[in-house]
């Protein structure tokens, strides 16, 4: 009986030892990647089979936690542990408490006697600061105008958006990163406001939906008495607009004028032409004739045909029938009598010095005797 005995003891004892031996234990899911914000928690669950010695949790190669079957060994109180079971696994999570930016990176699962790990990776996001350059902004009505949102000391960067919560003509914007500061970006919106209310900044990270704003007051002022007549001083939109379209009706209407006014005046040029020769020929003549109208008229003129009734010698009607008519003077024609006078007998033996001819100037309206010398 003892010796059976003794045999059912070392086989028990083989059996627990190859028993013991053959179980192994590995990690079944590993932790997954997360992002938190800054200041925030983070949490990481690695589920392991039973079996298990010792876990051990590292982040960036540092081990900051371990577990045993018993108890948790902390190394620090921003670190601390959680356990469940669940279908007879084993699920050990990790708390990372008060998360800063220097723990983003790596975090790692691992067993004691195994190289069998799991990780995954810790994203922080850092909201920095969000501002505008003023609390209170008073612009003027219907100017055009800008507004600077700054976003200093993000990671990532942010996207940066504008509530606009007044009336405006216009409104854009649009961001740049700082050159000095590669944590820190800019936002510009350009408006032309046309009543008061109120602007929003917008900071939005994309992995989170998380988001900041910051909020300013609008003013908007009438523009002073006589600031267009200034230097520099700029138009409202609808007016210069309107100034474009006038300026450029009152081009088209110049164009079409001179267009209607040389296609009217080439086909009488030449007709223009000879009618200012003529005007100018004409002027000079009645110049002409009215300056020998008055130079008679204060000279006078010769009548050669007038004869007194004072008896005449014949000397004197021979001087008189002598002269010449003038040229330059109208001059009536010589007439000479178609009826005879009566002459004496004696009258027959005169010679032809006996019978001058006489020629008669009309210079004026004056009476004038037809003379016949016998």
């Amino acid at each position: 009986m003892g010796s059976s005995r003794t045999g059912i003891l070392a086989t028990l004892v083989v059996l627990a030892g190859l028993a013991a031996s053959g179980s192994s234990y590995e990690i079944i899911e590993g932790p997954k990647n997360a992002t938190v914000l800054e200041g925030s928690e983070a949490r990481f669950n690695c589920t392991i089979s039973p079996g298990w010695r010792l876990i051990m949790w590292s982040l960036n190669g540092t081990v900051v936690l371990s577990i045993t079957p018993t108890e948790p060994i902390i190394t620090s109180d921003r670190f601390t542990t959680a356990s469940y079971e669940e279908g007879g696994n084993f699920i050990s999570e990790m708390i990372i408490h008060d998360v800063q930016l220097s723990d983003a990176g790596h975090v790692r699962c691992s067993l004691q006697n195994s190289d069998r790990d799991a990780s995954a990776f810790l994203s922080v996001i850092v909201m920095g600061e969000l501002f505008i350059s003023s609390g209170v902004l008073t612009v003027i009505e219907d100017e055009p105008c800008n507004v600077t949102c700054r976003a200093s000391g993000w990671t990532p960067l942010p996207d940066i958006s504008w509530e606009i919560g007044v009336p405006v003509n216009h409104s854009s914007y649009y961001s740049v990163r700082e050159p000095d500061e590669p944590q820190s970006t800019v936002s510009i919106l350009a408006l032309t406001p046309q009543g008061n209310g109120t602007l929003t900044c917008v900071a939005t990270v994309e992995a989170l939906q998380v988001h900041k704003s910051v909020t300013v007051n609008l003013t908007v002022v009438q523009p002073p008495v006589g600031s267009l007549d200034k230097p520099g001083a700029s138009l409202p939109t609808w007016a210069i607009a309107l100034l474009a379209v006038s300026f450029s009706l009152l081009l088209i209407l110049i164009i079409v004028l001179i267009i209607i006014f040389c296609c009217c005046r080439v086909p009488g040029r030449e007709k223009k032409g000879s009618s200012y020769h003529s005007e100018v020929r004409k002027s000079a003549t009645v110049k002409t004739n009215k300056e020998t109208l008055q130079t008679k008229l204060k000279s006078g003129n010769e009548n050669h045909g007038y004869s007194s009734d004072e008896p005449r010698t014949t000397s004197e009607w021979t001087e008189s029938a002598s002269v010449p008519p003038r040229s330059s003077e109208p001059s009536v024609p010589e007439h000479r009598s178609s009826r005879q006078p009566y002459q004496g007998p004696d009258d027959r033996q005169q010679g032809p010095t006996s019978r001058p001819q006489v020629s008669f100037i009309m210079g004026s309206p004056r009476k004038v005797r037809n003379v016949t010398l016998v």
